[in-house]
């Protein structure tokens, strides 16, 4: 048999299977409106079970575990189709809604905003980008920043989550798991660091650089380049420039930005020390209550899935299926739970999408953890 007789016979099955596939899609639709008229759940995990034991009974041997694979993806479509066949009344589904009539039509000029560090950070940059008139609360760590929005200590929070060169902030993602918070805004804003020491230093006289871990890493051939000269951790680029002004010290510099060498009077011993030049950094604002203001295009989650082979893709499969692009996906081990991840989502996708509510409220209701951390547009 030629190549176009093959193909036929290719295109012949594949109309079989289309018109099949909705005729189970009908169906499926059916026994969801059933069990929603007896209060019961959508997900059926025994039945789904005795199916793939059923067909695999008496399959070839090497055709197992790709009937396996396509009818398991076929169930975690059923299951999205017959939640939005029915409309869901999961929780979740109001407290969208909700969010979306409360929140006003603009967001906030001026506001009290938390940020790691000292002035000069980052971090604070990013707040004077996101507000016009932020007033800014300074802490030492990424969990301080967690702790006072969810605490009411303030409205806002700022927090860098991931660089273009160096990956995410490991640090940021680990607390997520462990606070209350709701993402309302994202900025990706360029980084240019400069190594700063005090007046009269030179490249020659350094022995001790002082900087953040990932502002390190993220000028890390540089500092390979340098002969003799001891790199110290600091818990923020700009307290690392603000104590070396405050030491003194010739041998001393900080790798931290332009900015900070006008606010604590030190020099720019050398300039764009990073490894590429396009250096970026995404900070997201986080609040407490859930806000999503006009134009959110962007939508963040965490779930736990089950331990075992193929979760991951009948997770990612459904996203597919909804033509929705993944713009970010994390794992973080669970503390406590031997080789269980959570896992954070980011994708392009508009809450007004009743589809998109559906398959967030199915997600909720098949995932042991789940979290909605937030729909927002990125500045």
């Amino acid at each position: 048999m030629d190549i176009d007789t093959l193909r036929k016979d290719i295109d012949t099955t594949d109309d079989a299977m289309k018109a099949l596939f909705v005729k189970r899609m009908q169906t499926a639709s059916q026994i969801a409106a059933y069990k929603k008229s007896k209060g019961l759940p959508v997900a059926d995990r025994q039945r789904e079970r005795e199916i793939l034991t059923r067909l695999t009974l008496d399959s070839p041997p090497e055709m197992e575990m790709y009937i396996k694979s396509l009818f398991t993806t076929l169930f975690g479509l059923s299951r999205s189709f017959q939640t939005a066949s029915i409309g869901s009344e999961h929780p979740l589904a109001e407290r969208i809604r909700q969010a979306i009539a409360q929140t006003p039509p603009l967001f906030p000029s001026k506001a009290v905003v938390a940020c790691q560090g000292v002035e000069g950070a980052y971090s604070q940059m990013a707040a004077d980008k996101l507000f016009a008139l932020p007033h800014i609360m300074y802490f030492t760590s990424f969990e301080g920043v967690f702790q006072a929005v969810e605490k009411g200590l303030c409205r806002y929070g700022v927090l860098p989550i991931e660089n273009s060169s160096h990956g995410s902030v490991t640090q940021v993602y680990d607390l997520m798991k462990r606070h209350d918070f709701h993402i309302v805004r994202s900025l990706k804003m360029k980084i240019d660091h400069c190594l700063l020491a005090n007046p009269g230093s030179t490249q020659k006289d350094i022995r001790e650089i002082f900087s953040h871990e990932q502002a390190i890493a993220q000028c890390s051939e540089y500092l390979q380049k340098l002969k003799d000269v001891k790199v110290t951790v600091c818990e923020n680029t700009a307290a690392a420039a603000q104590l070396v002004a405050q030491s003194g010290r010739k041998d001393a510099a900080a790798i931290s930005s332009q900015y900070c060498a006008e606010l604590y009077g030190l020099e720019v011993v050398d300039g764009d020390v990073q490894n590429s030049a396009s250096n970026f950094t995404r900070f997201i604002c986080i609040s407490k209550n859930l806000e999503i203001y006009p134009g959110a295009d962007k939508i963040s989650i965490m779930l736990a899935l089950p331990h075992r082979p193929g979760s991951l893709y009948e997770t990612i499969s459904r996203f597919s299926a909804m033509g929705l692009n993944l713009t970010k996906l994390e794992s973080r081990p669970i503390p406590d739970r031997d080789f269980e991840f959570m896992f954070y989502f980011d994708m392009e996708a508009s809450l007004l999408s009743e589809g998109v509510i559906s398959l967030l409220c199915s997600l909720a209701s098949d995932c042991d953890q789940f979290d909605f951390l937030g729909s927002y547009s990125e500045a």
